[in-house]
């Protein structure tokens, strides 16, 4: 995977009214942390969220979402979008804000 430039500032501009935003190569990508926490990451052609684990079952339903899985594990509160199906932002809105309302619940 390569940083897919035109998403990575799409999900910049999406995070550009939050304080406490900080860019980081990670994961072959770009992982965009808030208050310290992983939020969403960039790679080619999918956006990664760590969203809330009790709405993680109804996300992977919608059209272009996966569960994340690492050496064979599910991830349960991190969700691959697929980039085809985020190509409005209102369609990308909805995932990053996703990603920072469960931001701000955890520690």
């Amino acid at each position: 995977m390569a940083v897919n430039d035109a998403l990575t500032k799409r999900v910049r501009e999406a995070l550009v009214n939050h304080n406490h935003v900080e860019e980081k190569k990670m994961f072959r990508g770009i992982a965009f942390m808030v208050n310290g926490k992983m939020c969403v990451t960039v790679a080619d052609d999918r956006i990664m969220c760590r969203i809330d684990p009790e709405v993680h079952s109804a996300a992977i339903r919608r059209n272009g979402v996966s569960t994340v899985q690492m050496r064979g594990r599910d991830y349960i509160g991190w969700v691959y979008v697929k980039e085809s199906t985020i190509p409005s932002k209102k369609d990308l809105m909805y995932w990053v804000k996703l990603s920072l309302d469960y931001n701000e619940k955890i520690q």
